[in-house]
Order: C-alpha cells, then structure tokens, then sequence
C-alpha cells in the first residue's frame, strides 16, 4: 500500500518519517516521494508537530532512483507520473527537517539528504553522488547547495568524480553535523530533536529557516534589512513574551505551536 512506503511515528513534538523500502535500500519511486511529500505537507499542518526526522528502514537512507525506473526512462517505456512538486519541495516546509543517514546514500537520496535543514549521519554510511558514473548531471539544484555547504573546490570533487565516501568524510566536508555510530544515530538525532521541539519557539525555527535558505543569493545588506524587519515582527508573537518570561523565571518554555501557513 501506498502508505506504507513511508512510515510514521509522532511522540513528543517529534514526527519520524521512515522511507520504507528496505529491500530496494529504499530506492526512490514516483509513489514513495508523493507519499513523503503528501506526509510532510501533513505535519506542516498539524501543531502536533514541531520537528521532523527523515531516516531508512533497513541498511539504507535512500540509494537514489529506483533502477526500474532508470531503465525505463533508458528504454523510453518510462509511463510514471512524476510528482509536481520539485524535489527540493522540503525547503519550502515551515519545520525544521532533520536527516538520519542511516546507511546507502547516492544520487537522489543524497539530494534528499541534503534538501533537509540538518543531517546526522551514521559513521559507517556510504554517501555519493553517483552522477557521472551513470551519464547523468548535477541533479535537483546539487550544483547550487553543493558548493555553499561545502565550497567549490569539494563540490566539484564529490561531483565529478562520483566517489563513494564516509558518513565520517561528510561530516568532515560539512554534509552532515555529526558522523554518529550506526547504533547510536537515531536515538542522538531524537534527542536532538525533542530539544528543539521543547525548548525552541516554532515561529522563530520557521523565519530562520526561511532565512537561512533565503538569504544565499542576497547581499550582506538585503539581508539585514531583512532581519531588521523579521526581528520587529518578533516582538509583537507571543513566542517572545513567552521566551523572556520563561527565562527570567527560570521553567521551561511553553511555546505556542505553529500557525499552519
């Protein structure tokens, strides 16, 4: 069933959303990526939810695009129905995204990865690009987040040469924050995420978030015009009456969920 490429599972502000692909190492499919796009959707409206953390089933991430479908775009019997929304789609949710790489990560699931806000990698995870090694290009706007994360110079490396490479190498390099023993990896990553999730206004994640992914193509004093602005829209959200009581009375933040958009 459709609903079961993706699993789910909510518990304390924290929604994980597991490919669930396993014997395919959750290669990518036109059906799993509506499913996790429809589910994302979901949770950005739902104020149950604060944080999101995208992670494989099994031995896998996602090791990029199905070779049935490679085939049949080979073959031109290719009949699927791709969605409409770019696969860069998880930029535009207003919730911080959380990758577990938790094993395979090539090509589209590498984009996958990479299009969360913030990536934790197992330590044994093997990561490429894989592009060139089967004729194809710099996929989904890899051109343009590859060298901001990581500079030219790396970029063009994990790129042209379609390298298979570390989870302890991408972190490295400034892929992921933390390289984490595959053990230990989703349960760090939901420690890191119920943090937020208690401890961080929703509004102020959402105006970063679309900062930080806004702001790449400003100059220096757009975007601190820009901030100037968002930072006098804070002062009238609750979130800051809250952060400042909170603080001066020493308890934990009780932070309003999310408006959904």
């Amino acid at each position: 069933m459709t609903e079961e490429l993706v699993l789910t599972d909510l518990a304390d502000g924290v929604l994980v959303l597991t490919f669930n692909r396993p014997e395919r190492l959750n290669a990518w499919t036109d059906e799993m990526g509506r499913r996790y796009f429809d589910l994302l959707e979901e949770a950005e409206q739902d104020p149950d939810v604060r944080v999101i953390v995208v992670t494989g089933a099994g031995k896998g991430f996602c090791a990029g695009a199905d070779f049935q479908t490679l085939t049949a775009i080979q073959t031109g019997e290719y009949t699927g129905e791709p969605d409409k929304r770019p696969n860069t789609h998880p930029v535009s949710i207003n919730k911080p995204i959380i990758a577990a790489v938790n094993g395979a990560c090539a090509g589209l699931g590498m984009v996958h990865a990479l299009v969360c806000d913030l990536v934790f990698t197992a330590a044994d995870a093997k990561w490429t690009t894989a592009f060139t090694r089967r004729g194809l290009i710099a996929e989904y706007g890899m051109a343009w987040v590859l060298p901001k994360l990581i500079g030219q110079a790396r970029a063009l490396d994990v790129l042209m040469s379609g390298r298979t490479f570390t989870g302890v190498e991408a972190a490295h390099m400034g892929l992921a924050l933390r390289a984490i023993p595959g053990e230990q990896l989703l349960a760090e990553t939901l420690a890191y995420a119920r943090d937020l999730a208690t401890n961080c206004s929703p509004a102020s994640m959402a105006v970063i978030k679309r900062q930080v992914w806004g702001d790449w193509d400003k100059g220096l004093e757009d975007s601190r015009d820009a901030a100037e602005r968002l930072m006098l829209e804070s002062f009238s959200r609750p979130d800051f009456t809250e952060g400042v009581a909170s603080f001066l009375e020493r308890r934990p933040p009780e932070f309003p969920p999310l408006t959904a958009p």
